[in-house]
């Protein structure tokens, strides 16, 4: 009981050490008394049973508590949810972990829900510099001020003197990983990059409903992208703020100037992205080929699409290359409707690798409209298939890579310049070389001997302090130029080795499409394709967080009454039946 009282009260009272002392007195008495009045108790054998099994209890209870304790002290989590929602994904762990200075989450809400509460300490478990609060603002006056909090639920994030809304809570929107993990990269980056879709010759549009790219699009406003628009045809030439130029089937094909402005924009360490479904000539063959790429016209079956009901023309991936876009994807599942496959040859200078590629069981099939679709080994290519590959070169454009401003090379050449004129040189050389006669020489002995005047003296000894002033002065100008030099050296190595030309290549543009592109990791390769083409660090490349679905199963009125009837009678009865039945045999 003293225990107890110590565990409830979380301090040693008077009242706790009371009832220990007075249980230890109790148990020595009763000790006590056995050895004195029981002189035979030790000996007996249900006394030995007892106690041994007395210790055993003991032990198997110290041994759970040691258990517990060290699950409380350092707990491990299992998460068997479909989807893992009670676990962050990679990139909002790494969100966490690389925050510098301390980011807040202000929740203003005086009742919050426990599935937020829980979201922001599994946060806070992988960074320590992320902090949140839950405020009542009735009673917090000042900070609903400062955020000029206009309803109940909105969240805050504030890191050093920026602050940003987040989303406003209500019991049919929860805090969102998504929205906090995308705001909280959106707050903390310095960078936005520009993606450019072109438009003009039937591509894909931006729009909503079936076969738009509207999803697509805003999600790379969450990621902190700006998302544009652009016709070569009118403006000749690639936007020079265009991060990533995305191609996204076009109906009819591009001319050849649009051809080789995108080539130029390519050769200049520009970034592509091309989706291109079967049947489509985007008069690109020539700017692919540069690169080894060719297009396969012919549809990749997989046998896998019909037994999960997408159809033998869906094509489901869950095998990856070794690159930063697929780096956590193993055993993740893409969806790929209509795919073409993406052939390449080795090009010197080129890296290349496969990203989205099928099972041994698909093929490229040349007659889809026969049925039904067999294998023909003489027409149809056999997998594994590549769907996306990923490319990538040194910039080729000389021009790109060794530009530098003429004010700088200006400067080279006037610091090398000589500040002398020619005559004066000229003259300095031909009195030093000519010798002088010895009685100027022992002339000038003597002069040098002789005692000089104060006034000269004092002369020469300012004009000493002067040079060695001017000589103090020149110096630290000397480093400063070499200073800049060296820094502008570095500058240009830099621009140098980050003058990279990018190209990622898929087979379809449907699994970006509204429906599709939230279909398994669809958005995951989408958006981690884009990211790598704009050259962002691999931190930021990963799988995004992924939402609670909705399991519900809505049954009629008739359904739930023939589930009522089957729960209350049916089961019961047949069990009742069996018991009689078996009775019946034994009898």
């Amino acid at each position: 009981m003293g225990i107890g009282a110590r565990v409830v009260s979380g301090s040693w009272s008077p009242l706790a050490l009371g009832l220990l002392i007075a249980g230890m007195v109790l148990i020595g008495l009763w000790l006590l008394f056995l050895g004195s009045f029981a002189p035979g108790f030790w000996g007996r054998r249900s006394t030995q049973v007892g106690t041994n099994a007395f210790v055993a209890t003991l032990s198997v209870l110290v041994i759970l508590g040691l258990f517990n304790f060290l699950a409380v002290r350092s707990g491990v989590r299992v998460d068997l949810t479909e989807n893992q929602l009670f676990t962050l994904s990679p990139l909002s762990q790494r969100v966490v972990q690389n925050l510098e200075q301390p980011l807040k989450v202000w929740v203003f809400n005086p009742n919050p829900n426990q599935a937020d509460r829980r979201l922001l300490e599994n946060y806070r478990q992988y960074g320590s510099n992320l902090e949140f609060k839950f405020i009542d603002p009735q009673k917090e006056l000042g900070l609903a001020r400062k955020f000029n909090v206009q309803s109940l639920g909105e969240v805050y994030l504030e890191y050093g003197s920026e602050r940003q809304l987040l989303q406003t809570l209500s019991e049919i929107e929860p805090l969102s990983e998504i929205k906090l993990t995308n705001g909280i990269a959106k707050l903390t980056s310095d960078r936005t990059d520009t993606v450019y879709f072109l438009q003009g010759h039937g591509e894909t549009p931006l729009e909503p409903g079936e076969g738009g790219l509207l999803q697509a699009a805003n999600a790379l406003k969450e990621k902190n992208f700006t998302v544009e628009t652009f016709n070569l045809i009118q403006e000749s030439q690639v936007p020079e703020d265009a991060s990533v130029v995305v191609i996204a089937s076009p109906k009819e094909p591009l001319f050849e100037a649009e051809v080789q402005a995108l080539s130029a924009y390519l050769s200049q360490g520009g970034s592509l992205l091309v989706m291109l479904n079967p049947d489509i000539n985007p008069g690109l063959d020539s700017l692919l080929a540069d690169w080894g790429v060719g297009l396969d016209n012919r549809i990749v079956i997989d046998p896998s699409g019909q037994v999960t009901g997408f159809g033998l023309a869906t094509s489901i991936v869950n095998n990856y290359g070794a690159h930063p876009i697929t780096q956590d994807f193993a055993g993740q599942y893409s969806l790929y409707p209509l795919a073409r496959s993406v052939e390449t040859i080795p090009v010197e200078g080129i890296e290349r690798t496969s990203l989205v590629i099928t099972n041994e069981e698909t093929w490229a099939e040349s007659e889809p409209e026969t049925q039904p679709l067999d294998f023909n080994p003489e027409s149809d290519s056999q997998g594994p298939l590549d769907l996306g590959v990923a490319l990538s070169r040194k910039a080729t454009d000389s021009d790109f890579i060794s530009e530098k401003p003429k004010a700088e090379e200006e400067k080279s050449e006037s610091s090398e310049a000589s500040p002398k004129p020619d005559d004066e040189e000229d003259a300095e050389e031909d009195s030093e070389a000519s010798p002088k006669p010895d009685d100027e020489e022992d002339a000038e002995e003597d002069s040098e001997a002789s005692a000089k005047p104060d006034d000269e003296e004092d002369a020469e000894e300012e004009d000493a302090e002067e040079e060695t002033t001017d000589k103090e002065q020149s110096e630290p100008i000397i480093d400063e130029d070499s200073e800049a030099s060296s820094k502008t050296s570095d500058e240009e190595n830099a621009q140098e080795k980050d003058a990279e030309s990018r190209l990622v290549v898929f087979g379809n543009s449907d699994f970006a499409t509204n429906g599709w592109f939230e279909g398994q990791i669809n958005s995951d390769v989408f958006l981690n394709s884009v990211s790598w083409l704009s050259n962002q660090e691999e931190e930021a490349f990963s799988i995004s967080p992924k939402e609670q679905q909705n399991r519900r199963v809505n049954l009629t009125q008739k359904q739930t009454a023939a589930l009522a009837w089957s729960a209350l009678l049916f089961v019961p009865l047949f069990g009742f039946t069996t018991a009689g039945v078996m009775w019946w045999q034994r009898r």
